[in-house]
């Protein structure tokens, strides 16, 4: 199938990811053990994202088996609802809610099977739908900034919600399709240059509610096919410096358009592979700097799609391993995810 390729024989980034496979076990695992540290503390705004990509890195690894971890991680983020919302969930514990921290509890809850512990389904949709704004776009808390990440983040939260009836779908549509430039490409708000991160968000909340028609393929295609560069890696934007992240963004938007064969998946993968920390564990955003979780996960994340390494499938859409997808009988969206 051309949306999902099959198996290459070029074995070498699955050998270099298997070489290090418990160094990622154990790089996820302690990522919080030093809660005094500098980095711990200026990322405290960020702990709910932090969260959702070590555990999705975890699922793809198939090492989420620490019970103990799990209720730990389940309760603390039912403290990160904001009791002066509905039902949203700030990005830690005291913090203002917004969408983006929203969706990431959820997925997070979706992976521990745990979603039945939110204390109020109704406030949580309630939360988002009061986001949209009158042009159809969504605001990604009170304060009122507005681009086409919370617009994913909201069709996505209220498709595994089952509430995508509570919003203007429409308009929300339409709105989006503003964002989109003359090459086909998508920036984050209408008239804003193109970026490969806002396609990912805007090819698949069109995905979502099956308005992909209104896309031109091709364009768009070869638009995310000319962000690889010689190194193997993607960049974002034309003239940018390849970054692991993208590896993600853009590949997983390629397989929704069913044009993820343009590419030269062997040196993608192989600019993953290098990017991994062969001491410690984790990968970075490009071969010889740091690792941290980010990366980590959308590394894994790429090699999964193109099925580089011995990892758990994952869902180019929804951004879950893609057991969860079928445990909890979520729309598959894409015909090659359907079971036989």
């Amino acid at each position: 199938m051309a949306g999902y390729p099959e198996r290459s024989k070029a074995d070498a980034p699955k050998r270099a990811v298997e070489e290090l496979r418990e160094k990622h076990n154990h790089y996820l695992r302690h990522l919080d053990d030093d809660k005094e540290s500098l980095e711990y503390m200026m990322t405290e705004h960020l702990r709910m994202g932090g969260v959702y990509w070590a555990v999705s890195a975890m699922s793809l690894l198939r090492q989420l088996d620490d019970e103990q971890r799990r209720d730990d991680i389940i309760e603390w983020i039912l403290r990160c609802r904001d009791p002066k919302t509905s039902g949203g969930f700030g990005p830690n514990v005291g913090h203002d809610a917004d969408l983006v921290a929203t969706h990431y509890a959820l997925l997070v809850l979706c992976m521990f099977d745990a979603l039945e512990r939110l204390p109020h389904r109704g406030g949580v949709v309630a939360f988002i739908a009061g986001l949209q704004q009158a042009d159809g776009s969504f605001a990604s808390d009170a304060w009122g900034e507005v681009d086409v990440r919370f617009a994913y983040c909201a069709l996505s939260s209220l498709t595994i919600l089952d509430a995508l009836d509570q919003i203007d779908v429409d308009a929300c549509v339409d709105w989006i399709l503003r964002c989109m430039n003359y090459e086909g490409s998508f920036g984050p708000v209408p008239r804003a240059e193109s970026h490969a991160a806002y396609v990912f968000c805007a090819v698949q909340a069109l995905a979502l509610v099956d308005a992909l028609e209104a896309v031109d393929v091709d364009r768009l295609g070869w638009w995310l096919c000319e962000r690889q560069t010689p190194s193997g890696g993607f960049n974002g934007r034309p003239e940018k410096a390849p970054d692991v992240c993208y590896s993600w963004w853009i590949l997983s938007a390629l397989v929704t358009l069913d044009r993820a064969h343009w590419i030269d998946m062997e040196k993608l993968a192989d600019f993953i592979a290098l990017a991994q920390d062969q001491e410690d564990g984790g990968i970075a955003d490009r071969p010889g700097d740091v690792p941290d979780v980010f990366h980590t996960f959308f590394g894994l994340a790429g090699l999964s799609l193109m099925r580089k390494a011995d990892l758990a499938p994952i869902h180019c859409v929804y951004a879950l391993p893609l057991e969860v997808v079928h445990r909890m009988h979520l729309p598959v969206i894409l015909s090659m995810y359907e079971r036989g």
